[in-house]
């Protein structure tokens, strides 16, 4: 028998059934969500006492009850004293990572086996999901090649739940200049990303991890090379040419950048994103912003960091922290875009909205931490003629939360409803 005939006699009967208004057996009824205020994102004003109906994978109409046309064959679910908003997004994550204080980085990289690692994978991408983040950038497997790979594509055939995944497969740093290190100079110790230099190697690593599934590069523009302070570890034209081949592919470019010349060196070349930039000051920001080049401060990285070296909440502030968060007011002020990045992984999976959380304390209103952790994000990562609002013919990829968060980002962490795809993940 013909694997193919029966889809093929199912595409039929859907489309017969749509010309005739009736659900044809076997399909998913149309999803009639009826929060109390829904946020559409894209700087729209919160509404209230609107529905939104989700029909397949896409959010068919919205809008005041009287004036919406609700399926006859639809599931209505009501969520009273809940607010409806777009599947968050989160920038910078590490599904093949777990806290460090349950084990450290370079034991996850050189003890680990690789199977151990993806299934713990497994759980953290479904923790991540039933935390209201529907779409991720992982930036990087840490020494686990092209697991995140494999990760989308079982994601994506519906073989273990998690987000959306942008993967980025195993990162580019400059020879001797990641980990683990420290050991006898004689021995070649595996590295938690791919080692290049110079434009040919560098032209062909870019293309291979292209070629082998990365949705992204990522590349290291500095490090602390043989453990002394942090300094660029690539050349300006070195970082141009990974741009430019990665963008000559249709593949855009995030760099890891702590140093304010690795900064510099890195939004010169155009990547599309910074990440961490604790170092960040005016000048730079002005040139990331006449670049185009965002920024993921991943706050919640630092406070993890800073946990694990003993500081407790209530004590003062920790200087990176307090470091990091002055240069979101400073990019902001620069007008750099801010996107949603948490380095999730450093810290425990599921637990991403402590980035929104720490946003806010920076100065940023509650509603707009949320155009951050949707809207423009996803502008961010090429995916806002899909996701990251909620309007018709864009894909249902939905949560519902307890509470106001234009009001209480806490809200973000009652979730009721979870739903990606037009699938109901969590909830319902």
């Amino acid at each position: 028998m013909n694997p193919s005939r029966p889809r093929f006699a199912l595409s039929i009967a859907l489309l017969l059934s749509a010309a005739s208004g009736e659900l044809a057996p076997g399909a998913e009824p149309a999803l009639v969500l009826r929060p109390d205020r829904v946020f559409l994102g894209g700087g729209e004003p919160l509404e209230t006492g609107w529905v939104v109906v989700v029909r397949g994978d896409k959010i068919q109409a919205l809008g005041p009850p009287a004036e919406v046309e609700i399926p006859p064959d639809a599931r209505s679910i009501e969520l009273p004293g809940a607010t409806l908003l777009p599947g968050l997004i989160d920038a910078h994550t590490h599904v093949m990572l777990h806290p460090y204080d349950e084990t450290s980085w370079e034991d996850q990289v050189l003890r680990e086996p690789l199977a151990l690692r993806t299934a713990r994978a497994v759980n953290h991408l479904k923790a991540t999901l039933d935390s209201g983040f529907t779409t991720i950038r992982d930036l990087g497997t840490e020494g686990a090649g092209y697991a995140d790979v494999g990760l989308r594509a079982a994601v994506e055939r519906g073989i273990v739940p998690g987000p959306r995944l942008l993967a980025t497969t195993r990162a580019i740093v400059a020879t001797g200049s990641y980990a683990p290190n420290g050991f006898a100079p004689e021995l070649a110790i595996p590295q938690g990303a791919e080692e290049a230099d110079g434009v040919d190697p560098l032209i062909r690593v870019v293309r291979d991890q292209i070629g082998k599934g990365a949705d992204w590069i990522k590349v290291y523009a500095d490090a602390a090379m043989g453990g002394r302070e942090v300094r660029p570890s690539f050349t300006l034209a070195e970082l141009r040419t990974i741009v430019e081949t990665a963008n000559a592919n249709g593949v855009k470019v995030a760099a890891h950048a702590v140093s304010r010349e690795g900064m510099r060196r890195a939004a010169l070349a155009k990547v599309s994103t910074i990440e961490h930039g604790d170092e960040g000051d005016a000048e730079v920001f002005r040139i990331m912003a006449e670049n185009g080049v965002a920024y993921c401060p991943t706050l919640a990285a630092a406070e993890a960091m800073s946990r694990y070296a003993g500081w407790k909440p209530g004590d003062p502030e920790p200087e990176r922290l307090a470091r990091v968060k002055q240069a979101v007011v400073a990019a902001r002020k620069a007008g750099v875009v801010i996107a949603n990045g948490s380095d999730m992984g450093v810290f425990a999976h599921g637990q991403g909205v402590r980035e929104l959380e720490l946003l806010a304390e920076t100065g940023i209103a509650p509603a707009e931490v949320l155009e951050i952790a949707t809207t423009r994000t996803a502008r961010v990562l090429g995916l806002d003629t899909t996701l990251g609002r909620l309007a018709p013919t864009l894909k249902a990829d939905l949560i519902a939360v307890e509470g106001d968060p234009t009001r209480d980002l806490k809200s973000l962490r009652k979730i009721r409803l979870v739903v990606k795809n037009g699938v109901i993940a969590t909830g319902g």
